[in-house]
């Protein structure tokens, strides 16, 4: 994705059409964007946009964007040059694929100015080598902060662990090699985390990558087999696997509460 695009050459070549941008990405990258479509590739001077149309591509250095049909609004600066402010890819698939992760929907729109991609349609999806997120309604990323955001029945899923929200918010950060990493990860509404030892539902979660500490707030309560443990405040600590639940004014009596039933699991952890 790209802040401002300016146009070097337009040219037809056989299969395929093909227009290369000279630009500067959102990392500060001088890579040029390649865009070529197998069917056309139009350009709209009254209205002020492109058009590639049928088996669309998009290049610019590890990130690739796959579509039917790609429009780039853009407006014409005081020097004559280009610059694109809006960037919309539509088909049945719609694929974005930068370095280890694939995003898939049916639509999406990237605003350049604000440095914001929203991606809709049926079966709504990001893929990466240890995880998997769904959604419902939208995936939206904000560039610049490092920030997903699934929502609509957002379901995380990594290893044996599952994490299901109305809403989903990751905030990443760069590492030491300058690679994004997960810095925290929320969980909005109706939050249900599944693991093979046990269910965890609450109003809201939040999990620290830093501290590696997580808390369910709000109607907290944890489930195994049969056993019960309910309270406003759960803080789960994976360092020393040690859970602890606290009560609350959302409590009757402020108070913790746990049913358990002797012999229902072999080994209480």
């Amino acid at each position: 994705m790209i802040r401002r695009i300016f146009l070097i050459a337009l040219f037809c070549v056989m299969p395929c059409y093909k227009i290369v941008f000279a630009q500067q990405n959102l990392s500060g990258s001088d890579r040029p964007i390649e865009i070529t479509a197998k069917e056309s590739l139009e350009w709209h001077r009254n209205e002020k946009f492109f058009q590639a149309n049928v088996d669309v591509r998009v290049v610019q250095g590890e990130t690739t964007l796959l579509s039917e049909v790609l429009t780039a609004k853009y407006r014409e600066s005081e020097n004559n040059s280009m610059d694109i402010h809006t960037i919309t890819a539509t088909g049945a698939i719609v694929q974005i694929v930068m370095q280890e992760s694939k995003a898939f929907g049916q639509k999406a729109v990237y605003e350049v100015d604000k440095a914001y991609a929203v991606m809709t349609g049926d079966n709504l999806k990001l893929i990466s080598p240890d995880q998997q997120v769904t959604a419902r309604d939208e995936l939206q990323y904000w560039v610049d902060q490092g920030r997903l955001k699934a929502v609509g029945n957002a379901v995380a899923i990594r290893a044996d662990d599952k994490i299901e929200a109305d809403t989903l918010i990751a905030d990443f950060k760069e590492d030491k090699n300058g690679k994004r990493v997960l810095k925290s990860l929320q969980a909005v509404g109706n939050v249900v985390i599944t693991t093979p030892e046990e269910i965890l539902t609450g109003n809201n979660a939040v999990y620290n990558a830093d501290t590696n500490i997580a808390e369910i707030n709000e109607n907290v309560k944890i489930t195994k087999d049969q056993n019960v443990l309910e309270g406003s405040k759960a803080e789960v600590d994976l360092n020393t696997n040690i859970s602890k639940m606290y009560g609350g004014v959302t409590q009757e009596g402020g108070r913790v509460r746990g049913v358990f039933y002797p012999g229902s699991v072999e080994k209480p952890k």
